[in-house]
């Protein structure tokens, strides 16, 4: 596996053939041996048997089906409050990566951090906060060669069954550029997305904004209404429905409901 050029991007990185989950390996290894990872270290692996998705969905990936990366990220001089939007930012990276290789395709984000081409689901991202409070793991999971029977749900698709072929290497590549470049702008604010304009793109690229949503909440508390926008913290507005004041989701499962 050549990453030479990926590695030329960030601090550190690292492939392994599997992984049970890369989000669990590297927030462990980062706690352990802080020094050894700095901001911006990246472990990769061909496959993963235990990786993880949103409300403890598990998920496995076949030897170099899709990319299963994770990024650790020490954002010095940002302040809790704004790590809302560190999700955010993995998406909308692997949305204008695949955007690139699909150029003729509708591609974007359903918030926080799902991408999506069409209503066809073809990368997630997990953050978790690590174990020291020191960093935050980002997973990402974009799905590459797969064919449909291969897939772990209807909606969703991959580069392959859309027209597309890309190594690893390149997705690699390519997602960390777009990731590294949103990044250094975001710390450079010091987590002001407005300034950063990381909130304006993530608005462009949000297919979530002016649609009627389903909003899953912990509690097993369900709202529906239409998502207006992403405020400064980087949470979905919803005008839910019945109701004058907007509701701020700031974690919680989103279902598209039909256009009206």
């Amino acid at each position: 596996m050549n990453l030479k050029n990926a590695g030329s991007l960030v601090a550190r990185i690292d492939y392994v053939e599997s992984a049970g989950s890369t989000n669990t390996d590297l927030a462990e290894a980062a706690v352990m041996s802080a020094a050894d990872y700095p901001d911006l270290s990246v472990l990769c692996a061909g496959s993963q048997s235990s990786g993880r998705g949103r409300a403890g969905r598990v998920w496995e990936s076949a030897a170099g089906a899709s990319l299963s990366l994770s990024i650790l990220v020490r954002p010095k001089g940002v302040s809790l409050e704004h790590f809302g939007w560190l999700p955010i930012m993995a998406g909308l990276a692997a949305s204008r990566f695949v955007t690139g290789v699909l150029p003729g395709a509708e591609v974007g984000l359903k918030w926080p951090n799902d991408v999506l081409v069409g209503d066809n689901k073809i990368c997630g991202v997990l953050s978790e906060l690590i174990g020291d409070g020191s960093g935050v793991v980002i997973g990402v999971g974009l799905n590459l060669t797969q064919s449909k029977d291969e897939l772990p749900i209807e909606a969703a698709t991959s580069l392959r069954l859309e027209g597309a072929s890309v190594s690893f290497e390149a997705a690699v590549t390519g997602f960390l550029t777009e990731f590294v470049s949103l990044y250094e702008q975001f710390v450079n604010h010091r987590g002001d997305a407005t300034a950063s304009e990381l909130r304006r793109s993530a608005t462009a690229s949000c297919l979530s904004i002016g649609r009627r949503v389903r909003v899953m909440l912990p509690g097993d508390q369900t709202l529906e209404g239409r998502a207006v926008e992403i405020d400064d913290s980087g949470r979905l507005l919803i005008a839910v429905d019945g109701e004058q004041q907007l509701f701020a989701v700031a974690a919680g499962d989103i279902v598209h409901l039909r256009h009206n």
